[in-house]
């Protein structure tokens, strides 16, 4: 089954990388920055619903260069299904381009109506800014 929605990023936190973890002393220098960030996003459509997301990215922002990966925690409805589960999806850019997309349901992340979900999906953002998401799904 395909189900088809628009979100919308409510809030981006970055983090730093000292909170992250006392072993990362930050020394390792690259040509992108790197960096943490805590989202949350709201759910419309067929998806219907709120993430909380861990979204991390070698990215320069200026130039539109870069790959993120992220992994989110999802609670609500898919085609009228409650429920929970996780997704992760990562993708990179050179300024003007998605390429490299991977996206998949977490195996065994589902809870209530949305128990047994497996599957894999996909983002785009529309030229006006819409945030677009699909999954292609079964339920157990």
């Amino acid at each position: 089954m395909r189900a088809n929605g628009t979100f919308s990023v409510v809030s981006m936190e970055p983090v730093p990388a000292g909170e992250l973890s006392d072993k990362l002393s930050g020394t390792v220098v690259t040509a992108l920055a790197t960096g943490v960030s805590i989202m949350e996003k709201h759910f419309a459509g067929a998806i219907e619903g709120r993430s909380e997301t861990i979204f991390t990215a070698a990215f320069d922002a200026a130039r539109g260069i870069g790959t993120y990966l992220a992994l989110e925690s999802f609670e609500g409805t898919v085609d009228g299904h409650a429920g929970t589960f996780n997704f992760a999806h990562s993708a990179s850019t050179t300024g003007a381009d998605r390429q490299s997309e991977f996206f998949v349901l977490v195996p065994g992340s589902g809870t209530g109506g949305l128990a047994g979900i497996a599957g894999t999906g996909g983002m785009t953002v529309d030229a006006d800014g819409t945030h677009r998401i699909w999954l292609d799904y079964t339920l157990d």
